[in-house]
Order: C-alpha cells, then structure tokens, then sequence
C-alpha cells in the first residue's frame, strides 16, 4: 500500500505494531461516539478493528492509512479510502485521538486520501459516512470539497453521505 506524505502528517499502512496507541484511541468515548460505525471501547473490539482496517487493505489493496506526525512520529489516529462489502460507494473516512483534533489534520489527511481516490484507485465519485451529530467531520468533508448528498441508515443508525465528483480536469 502507497504510503504519502503531506505537509505534516505521514499516511502509512496500519499495522499491529500501532495496536497500544490505536487502542487508547479507541477507548476514549469522545473518539468513539463520533465513528459512522462505532467500534467498542475494549482492548478486543480495538484489535477487532485495527483487524478489519488491515484485512480490508489485503482484500482492496487499500485502506486506512495510519496518520502520524512527521515532525515527531507521533501516531495521531487514522484515515484513508474505504469500501468494505455493502458500503454506499468508495469512500474516505478519518478518526483522530483527541488531543490531536483542531490542529487541521483530518482535512489534511482526508484530502490526501480523496486525491488518492481519484488519482491511484480511478474513483469517478468518493462518499463519506457521517452520524448527523458530527459536526466536526461535518466540517471536515465541507473543507475537502464534499457537499451533502442524502440521509441513510448505516449499521442500523442515521446517517449523512457527503461526496464529491472527480474534478473535470482530471477525466
């Protein structure tokens, strides 16, 4: 899997050695209570998901990329294109620990992850799955370019799809 690099994150593969810092991540509720697809607070439901996030890049060649600071090594959460089986279309998700949000890096990341979309995977349209309370990656999928496309139901749940089409410039 393509590792990139922006101004001041590094999006590489997730793998079991990010498991401590995944998990405490995962345990906070303010992180979990945000997730389209809410994971569990546990150590077990934490390596469930890493799990799924690696498995899903050995399935896709693609996935969630591990977010770490460049400028310390610092892992910060993850982000990065989705599409596991019965999702709404390919889409770009992002969850960063909480002392790590307001500093602009989900936008930087999603935007990476969207270009990698359209650029790398051929993507015609890319989604993201928000709970309608999700203000803040409300926000973020505003800042990347997605507008509003419709309410559904996912895992049972509301929820919000934004989207973007492939630049005209890039067909």
């Amino acid at each position: 899997m393509t590792v990139l690099e922006t101004e001041r994150l590094t999006l590489r593969p997730l793998t079991g050695d990010d498991f401590d810092d995944y998990a405490a991540m995962m345990a906070d509720p303010q992180v979990a209570e945000g997730l389209a697809d809410p994971v569990g607070s546990s150590p077990a439901d934490a390596w469930r998901s890493l799990a799924l996030f690696i498995g899903h890049r050995e399935i896709r060649g693609y996935s969630h990329w591990a977010v770490v600071e460049r400028a310390t090594g610092r892992f910060v959460g993850r982000a990065g294109p989705w599409k596991p089986h019965d999702f709404p279309g390919l889409g770009v998700g992002w969850c960063l620990a909480r002392e790590h949000r307001g500093k602009g890096y989900a936008t930087e990341a999603a935007r990476a992850a969207v270009a990698y979309c359209f650029t790398t995977l051929g993507a015609d349209e890319v989604i993201s799955v928000i709970r309608p309370g999700n203000t803040c990656s409300i926000a973020v999928a505003r800042r990347i370019g997605h507008r509003f496309l419709r309410e559904t139901d996912c895992k049972n749940a509301p929820a919000l799809i934004y989207a973007q089409q492939r630049p005209a410039a890039a067909r």
